[in-house]
Formats: structure tokens, sequence, C-alpha cells
């Protein structure tokens, strides 16, 4: 049974659903806790608007489309502001046009950042060492070799980069499930390939993410860059795999919680190509079986997919288990490596025993 330091994820990581006025308003959050976010990721369900990303580092209204490979650019009238349980939006279409939306969001540390001089690099770190998530800005060098402090306090099992300034840089994302020479880009849907040198050199730290020159995007010269961390933490996070085996009943993958939020990318490549980043979350879709998902690296609207050899999710006390009615499932094609990343709705087992239940 799983301990957890985190028996109320609401603390740390919640879910908004709402609907579009085109008129200032305020989303407030209804889990257990008040949960101030400082990361939020808002997309509009209904419609073709892109999944944009607000931190509390960077300032509201400074977005990035996680299906773009663009340059951050200020959005008027977006998320306006990080309020003490949820956010505020604007007028703008891409947050609060006509129809519903989803924002998912993290609490780090109340907007307030510290210098980090750990690595050569200085980098400006905003972090949660509880919750194990940090928002990290930092000058690239374009030079191999170099290092920038994290502020985790342990090794990140996922980190997602983005260059700010410049356009046509991928958002390069570093998994712990796979090799560093691997290339997945949140905005892309292909593998992809670094080739044969990584962007990281060697293994990243408890204090340091190493890097190589600016090829990939994660260390462009002069550029301002964004670097999302995360650690792995017992009943709350989890950024693992599973292999499939093309079965109606797909592999269960443990995560030592109830999901709240998964995210799901195929990463094998080669015969068979890859497939989208699948996001799946409880308030949208809140019993089993069924699979209403988004899709990161694409702007399109939500869809049912269990239209699709009828896949699904069953999400379970400590963990999820992926069915479909034949071998072709996008998410449990046969032998084929996915990865993911998961935060929880409730610990297996809370630190004083209180058992989670499936959906």
């Amino acid at each position: 049974m799983a301990y957890t330091n985190i028996n109320d994820p609401s603390a740390y990581f919640q879910t908004a659903l709402y609907t579009g006025t085109g008129s200032t308003q305020s989303i407030t959050n209804d889990g257990n806790s008040n949960l101030q976010p400082d990361l939020v990721w808002i997309k509009h369900r209904s419609g073709t608007e892109d999944n944009l990303l607000f931190d509390s580092t960077r300032g509201a209204e400074q977005a990035l489309k996680s299906n773009s490979d663009g340059a951050e650019f200020n959005y008027n009238a977006s998320m306006t502001a990080f309020n003490s349980d949820g956010f505020s939006v604007g007028t703008a279409n891409g947050v609060n046009g006509s129809g519903t939306f989803v924002g998912w969001q993290w609490k780090v540390n109340g907007g307030t950042t510290s210098s980090n001089t750990s690595g050569n690099a200085t980098s400006t770190v905003q972090v949660n060492t509880t919750a194990g998530v940090s928002i990290v800005t930092f000058t690239g060098r374009g030079l191999d070799g170099t290092t920038v402090g994290h502020g985790l306090g342990e090794v990140p099992a996922m980190v997602i980069f983005k260059c700010r300034d410049t356009g046509n840089t991928d958002w390069r994302v570093y998994h712990q499930s796979i090799a560093p020479t691997l290339g997945v880009s949140l905005n892309s849907g292909t593998a992809g390939s670094y080739g044969t040198t990584a962007i990281y050199t060697g293994t990243f730290t408890s204090t340091l993410l190493r890097l190589e020159n600016d090829s990939g995007g994660v260390n462009r010269s002069s550029s301002p860059m964004l670097a999302l961390c995360f650690a792995e933490k017992q009943g709350f996070s989890k950024f693992g795999k599973y292999i499939s085996n093309g079965q109606t009943t797909g592999p269960m993958t443990y995560t030592g919680f109830k999901p709240a939020f998964i995210v799901i990318k195929d990463t094998t490549g080669g015969s068979g190509g890859t497939g989208n980043w699948v996001i799946w979350d409880a308030k949208r879709n809140p019993y089993n079986p069924k699979l209403v998902i988004l899709n990161a690296n694409a702007a399109g609207s939500e869809f049912d997919a269990t239209a699709y050899s009828n896949i699904n999710i069953n999400v379970l006390s400590n963990g999820f288990r992926i069915a479909h009615d034949s071998g072709k499932s996008f998410l449990n094609m046969p032998n084929r490596n996915y990865i993911f990343m998961a935060f929880a709705e409730n610990p297996f087992v809370t630190s004083t025993g209180i058992p989670a239940t499936a959906k």
C-alpha cells in the first residue's frame, strides 16, 4: 500500500471546468483545498482554440501554446490573474469565448521566485518541493556542458523545455523512462529523434539540469528559456511507461493513487507511427468506462475516443488500465512503449490509512 505525505492532492493540483461568457470572469475551484495556481493550462473543449499555458513566474497574459513551436506572446485579455482559489480570464476567445473550457492547475510557490546559482547558467526558480514541481527560467548559453539549477532537491522525472523568444523551436520533453536521444516534442505527434547525440549531457542530478548546445531548443544561445520540472511524489504524481499488449484488456499501470489527470504518449517510432499526446481528466470524464480526450499537440476540440475501437481508460484506486475492442487502439497498439505523466485525485492509501475507491 502506498504511503504518502500528500493526503489531499487538491492542495496542489485541480481541474476546473467552466463555460465561456465573452465577459471577464473568475473561475473558482471546487476541490477540498483552496488552490492558488502558479501553472495554468487552458483548453477550449468545444472549439479549436490553442492549448494555452500560463505561469506566475512569467506573469499573467504571457502565453505559450503546447500545440505550436511558436514563441511566447502577450495574449491581451486572456488569463489575467492567479487568484487565491482559481484564476481570472478576460474576454479573449482562447480562454473565454463561446463554448466550454477546462483549466488544469498546479500550485507551486505563489509566484515567489529565487535566484539559483548552482549551475553555470543562473536560473530563476519557483519551486514546491512537497509537490515536486518547479518553474525554471534561464538564459540559454548555446554551449555543451551548460548546467541549470532546478531547485527540486531530487532528480527530476520529467522536464518540459521551451525556447520563449524564437519560433520554430519545439517543446522538448525529457522523461525518465526513455533515452535522451529519443526525441519527443509536446507539440508533435511523431517520435522524432535527436540523433546519436543527446541534448542532455549525462544525467540530471538532484540540483542540476545538464544541457548540451542549442540544438533541440533547450539551450539556445542568449534566448530566454522555460523548463517545467517534475519530481515523482509517492501517492501524488507518477512519470512512467507501459508496454502495450494489443489485447482487449490492456496492461494495468500502477501509479499508487487514483488518477485525476493523465497524459499518455506513444514513443516507439518506426513502423506503425506514433500518436498524439492524449489528455484525460476526472472532471470531464468522472466515471468508467469512457474516454473523452484532448490532445496537447493539437488545437482540435474534445472528442469521445470510445468511437475508435471502443477504447477507454478504466481508472482504478491505484492506477489505470486501457481497454478496447481490437488491437488497433492508439493507446494499446501491440508491443509499443507509452510514456505517461499522472497526478492524483486520491492516494491509494493516505498516511492515516484511509483507502481510495475506484471509479
